[in-house]
């Protein structure tokens, strides 16, 4: 047997070679002698006690339940109405349309819904529509686009980018906008009337401009030519989009927002995260402070179908709502401020019993000697 002896040089990691050899040292692999390697940094560790758990629980209970009934109550009273117009229903008034018309369909197709509003809606009124079953967070769909067209850039719109294949080009010629996400755009037209008890009709007024975000309007979207307004020879050498029924540069009369910086073109471009969304249509704004936005009574939707959704069994729906300091309505978050709170100030109650019945016992025994 062979007995092994111990150094402290090799605990340091040095170790001399068979005499004559010449062996050279090897590295010394221990950590340098510092506070930082050898973890003698100072530090700070917490006690949690009684009287410092208790105390959390009933103060994080008394934040957060105030805090959720005040959003809960905020939301609430939010006005909002959901009207369904897919027409997937014989008795709905777009039946006819929802079976009849496609992309190929070179008339739109007219539906006219009634409703009623038993209470007025009194600040202004966000006109959305809405999709369900749609999905635009899908990977190749949200890479469908060219951000550098969009912006302006007079080559990418002559030789846009292939991420838009299959949508890149028409009869040889290249697609302004190009993509999936552009050939996809809502085209519906929505427009409301206020049916007086007379039965006369007057046509509520939309605003269409302000609907989209600032940075997307003046930074990321900007029509190409620079301040040529003629936007008919901009895009001369350009075709349309396949579903799109007229050209980017008649999207609008209004030279501010025509084209790539028109407001509705703007909004459909920001995808949308879940398959069931929402997406600002119009503003119905207040015109004074002695008369609400939207009155009580009769009201008729005219609805130009021009967005088919039978294809992908999704639904169309328009959503009036007003809003408030938190935004539109969304009682989750009240009620899940109110859940916490709730919870924790039970938590410390329950602590609290505890603590009190048993904290005074002796947790340790006298271990005779």
């Amino acid at each position: 047997m062979m007995a092994s002896s111990y150094s402290a040089k090799e605990e340091d990691g040095h170790h001399s070679g068979p005499a004559g050899l010449g062996g050279a040292a090897i590295r010394n692999r221990k950590p340098d002698n510092t506070a930082f390697k050898q973890q003698r940094l100072p530090a700070w560790q917490p006690i949690l006690t009684a009287g410092t758990v208790l105390p959390a629980f009933f103060i994080i209970g008394l934040i957060f339940i105030p805090i959720g009934v005040g959003l809960y109550v905020t939301s609430s009273n939010i006005r909002e109405l959901e009207i369904d117009y897919t027409g997937t229903d014989l008795s709905s008034p777009c039946f006819t349309c929802s079976q009849s018309f496609s992309w190929n369909s070179s008339t739109p197709c007219r539906c006219v819904l009634f409703f009623y509003l038993d209470q007025p809606f009194e600040s202004n009124v966000f006109m959305y529509y809405g999709l369900s079953n749609f999905y635009q967070n899908h990977r190749r769909y949200v890479k469908s686009r060219d951000d550098s067209q969009l912006n302006g850039d007079e080559r990418s719109l002559k030789e846009p980018s292939k991420e838009c294949e299959p949508y890149r080009t028409n009869e040889n010629k290249p697609i302004a906008p190009c993509g999936a996400i552009a050939n996809s755009m809502f085209n519906d037209t929505l427009d409301l009337f206020y049916i007086d008890p007379n039965g006369t009709k007057t046509q509520i007024p939309f605003i269409k401009k302000g609907i989209a975000w600032w940075t997307d309007k003046h930074v990321k979207f900007r029509n190409p030519g620079g301040s040529n307004l003629n936007l008919t020879a901009v895009f001369k050498d350009t075709a349309k989009p396949v579903n799109w029924h007229k050209a980017v540069y008649e999207l609008d009369t209004d030279s501010e927002n025509n084209g790539f910086i028109n407001e509705d073109f703007i909004v459909w471009m920001r995808t949308a995260a879940l398959p069931t969304f929402r997406k600002l249509y119009r503003i119905i704004q207040k015109k004074n402070n002695m008369t609400p936005t939207l009155p009580r009574g009769n009201y008729s939707l005219e609805v130009t179908y021009n967005y088919p959704v039978r294809s992908f069994e999704g639904r169309k729906r328009v959503i009036f709502s007003t809003i408030s300091w938190m935004g539109g309505k969304n009682p989750f978050l009240g009620i899940a401020y109110m859940t916490v709170g709730s919870i924790c100030f039970f938590l410390g109650v329950v602590l609290l019993f505890i603590h009190h019945k048993y904290g005074n016992r002796n947790n340790g025994s006298d271990i005779p000697s």
